[in-house]
């Protein structure tokens, strides 16, 4: 088969998931950048021709790396999952000659410079400011309506993100901000082409008012989307839409859900609008994530889009509900083969998928006031969820049983998760409702007596253990 080197690194799907989609059209060696999952390596590591673990470097040093490599086993494209390597493969299939996201992969990546050419473009985005000094702050706040988010521009998982109501706020949160990237960077959750511009590089945005309900019939959904896609030699192909549930203060993801419950007329009024961000960033061949906020009368900003897919398990959601394998698409795509894209983007699917991450934070918001340990057999699942609905713990991003649930922190934003549960349900209203009630459940249901193995929800594809840390990163 043909040689393709998959540069690993934190974040993306799990590698059980992922590996052997890329199998199935490739020969695949894998460069790790972070540590591997060893506890389920018995799932991913009989597909992979050769693993070689390297300190990642930084800018050119990290890119001669992904060079090297990917002549010594002959590669005929170079793939990454990951947030933080989506820049430096970028770099690297240049410099090589391959299929890749391009020379103008920074826009999909630097939420300044992104915002920079959506505004230029005429792409609807909130009113910015970059901040690079305190003094920017001061200026920031003479030009934008407070309250105003504080972002880290490489930042993933909403960490480093931040609310803010006047100037003296600002200046602790960009301090905080700047701590919290600092201390993620020393984890490896950290852009890794620039890790010096990945902690200190931010900027202050105006928080733009969402109307869930103007959009979606029915309680429970929160006020954006996301549009999957891929890129292919500059030609954009929108595949659906992924829908969440609302988000915990400031602006962190709990659920990711699919298929999105919108009326098809609105669906394609967002795909025109991820289009025209995704068109306006100039990228080649790559996957693509784009967030879009709802508001009332059918306004619309972007929020951010990404040259890779959503993380953790949008792209099995995606799988599941609309029968794409957006990797094996996007492999092939890299590979120069002919890849079946639907004509107009998809907005029916079969039952319905999600993924819901567990933070210590009840569904108003509020921190819990206990801090029970982690245990996924010790909850009674099937008392939680509807007939048909299916719940799998993502063991590669979850804690290891008996770890204390972290506290939630509004700057860490997905750093504080503890796991990630992945839902099938036989319709998008069921779903909703058993992770509303998921949510309301815990932490009582992790402190109840343990229930007997057998009454647990069974997995519905294998899983394998593992005590990595969870691993941050954007659920869309």
């Amino acid at each position: 088969m043909t040689p393709i080197l998959f540069v690993h690194a934190k974040g993306g799907p799990p590698l059980e998931y992922a590996v052997p989609r890329i199998v199935a059209h490739a020969e695949v060696h894998v460069l790790a950048l972070a540590s591997l999952p060893r506890t389920t390596e018995s799932v991913w590591l009989p597909g992979c021709a050769s693993v070689t673990t390297a300190l990642p470097g930084e800018g050119a040093e990290l890119v001669d790396l992904i060079c090297s490599h990917a002549r010594r086993v002959g590669a005929e494209a170079v793939l990454t999952l990951s947030e933080y390597a989506v820049v430096a493969v970028a770099h690297a299939s240049l410099r090589l000659g391959l299929r890749g996201a391009g020379e103008r992969v920074a826009g999909a990546r630097d939420k300044r410079l992104m915002r920079r050419i959506w505004q230029a473009a005429g792409v609807p985005v909130p009113g910015f400011a970059e901040i690079h000094a305190p003094e920017d702050i001061t200026a920031a706040f003479g030009t934008l309506r407070p309250p105003l988010l504080l972002k880290a521009a490489w930042s993933a998982g909403s960490t480093a993100h931040l609310s803010v109501w006047n100037e003296q706020q600002a200046e602790a949160a960009w301090k905080t901000g700047r701590s919290v990237m600092e201390a993620s960077s020393a984890r490896g959750y950290a852009e890794l082409h620039a890790a010096d511009q990945g902690v200190s590089d931010f900027l202050l945005e105006e928080i733009v008012t969402g109307e869930a309900c103007y959009w979606f019939d029915g309680d429970g959904w929160g006020d954006y989307v996301s549009v999957e896609g891929i890129v292919a030699d500059g030609h954009y192909h929108p595949l659906c839409i992924t829908g969440r549930m609302p988000t915990i203060a400031p602006f962190t993801e709990r659920a990711s859900l699919a298929p999105a419950a919108l009326p098809d007329a609105l669906q394609h009024r967002i795909e025109e609008v991820s289009r025209a961000a995704v068109d306006a960033l100039g990228l080649d061949t790559c996957a693509t994530h784009t967030e879009i906020k709802l508001g009332a009368d059918g306004a619309m900003w972007l929020i951010e889009a990404a040259a890779r897919f959503g993380g953790v398990m949008t792209t099995r959601q995606v799988e599941t509900v609309f029968g794409l394998d957006m990797i094996g698409m996007l492999v092939r795509q890299l590979l120069g083969r002919e890849v079946a894209y639907p004509q107009r983007m998809l907005t029916e699917g079969k039952g319905a998928a999600g993924s819901l991450v567990v933070l210590a934070v009840d569904p108003e918001g509020r921190p819990w006031t206990e801090h029970p340990a982690w245990d996924f057999d010790a909850v009674d699942w099937p008392a939680l969820v509807s007939p048909g609905t299916r719940v799998e713990l993502v063991r590669e991003h979850s804690l290891a049983p008996g770890s204390p649930v972290p506290p939630y922190e509004e700057a860490g934003g997905a750093n504080s998760m503890a796991a990630l549960c992945f839902l099938t349900a036989e319709s998008g209203p069921a779903l909703l409702a058993d992770c509303g009630r998921i949510l309301a459940a815990l932490p009582n249901a992790l402190s109840a007596p343990s229930v007997a193995p057998h009454a647990a929800a069974a997995p519905t594809t294998p899983s394998v253990l593992s005590a990595d840390r969870p691993t941050p990163g954007s659920i869309a």
